[in-house]
């Protein structure tokens, strides 16, 4: 029985993830930053623990409660809808050292495991904002755009220890917390010159639109961990699979 870890799964990709791969017979290891045993069912084949990719200690410990695995999902990430003249830096580190150190963190710490079985996958879940140029959301695409090139690039590094690596992209979902978190964020990072665009995001984004569910994440996640010709970036949603077709 193959045993999965993934980050991030209090709510939204994460938890879709964890209990898709529950179904179907998984062992499952879901961390959260403040771990909940209500959100997933009830299985011999679970567990949760705590884990804050942006704490090398709370990383340290996850690694080692969590022992063997064979697949590692790095879910975890915040966002950002901001207008960058009015973004402090102190908020453009917090989205990087989350989205893009905590991913490479968690990564680097469950390396050695991998590599000396010489087997494993590594999956990284993207966005497909890094497809193409959009709104108010410069610093949370860069810090995506990072785990694109930090993905493709490390996968020709571990090729000759037989680990695969695997880019997940998702599109826009309204079944996720991305719009309630960066929203709170989002008052002190629009400053009135760049109300109207904000308000022009916002109306757009109000629009009927293909979109994606939290299910497609999860299937191009359980793809990407048992197809080995699975290709290296997996557009997860239709609207996502069009961008990607653009």
């Amino acid at each position: 029985m193959k045993t999965v870890l993934i980050t991030g799964c209090s709510s939204g990709y994460g938890l879709e993830t964890a209990r898709y791969f529950l179904e179907r017979e998984w062992q499952v290891i879901a961390t959260m930053r403040t771990p909940r045993e209500d959100v997933l069912p009830p299985s011999a084949r679970l567990r949760v623990l705590p884990l804050d990719v942006t704490d090398s200690q709370s990383i340290r410990r996850a690694v080692e409660a969590a022992g063997p695995i064979d697949a590692l999902v790095n879910n975890a990430g915040i966002g950002l809808i901001s207008a960058f003249e009015s973004t402090p830096l102190d908020m453009v580190r917090e989205i990087f050292e989350t989205n893009t150190i905590g991913t490479m963190a968690v990564v680097q710490a469950f390396l050695p495991q991998f590599r000396e079985r010489k087997s494993g996958v590594i999956i990284n879940v993207s966005s497909t904002v890094t497809l193409r140029p959009l709104l108010l959301l410069s610093v949370y695409t860069a810090s995506k755009a990072a785990i694109n090139a930090f993905t493709e690039s490390l996968a020709l590094e571990l090729e000759p220890f037989d680990i695969r690596v695997r880019l997940v992209l998702p599109g826009r979902s309204s079944e996720t917390n991305f719009g309630a978190n960066a929203r709170p964020r989002m008052q002190s990072t629009v400053s009135e010159p760049y109300t109207p665009l904000a308000q022009n995001l916002f109306a757009r984004m109000s629009q009927p639109a293909p979109f994606t569910r939290l299910q497609d994440v999860a299937e191009a996640v359980w793809q990407a961990a048992n197809d080995p010709s699975s290709p290296m970036r997996i557009a997860a949603g239709e609207d996502a699979l069009a961008l990607a077709n653009a």
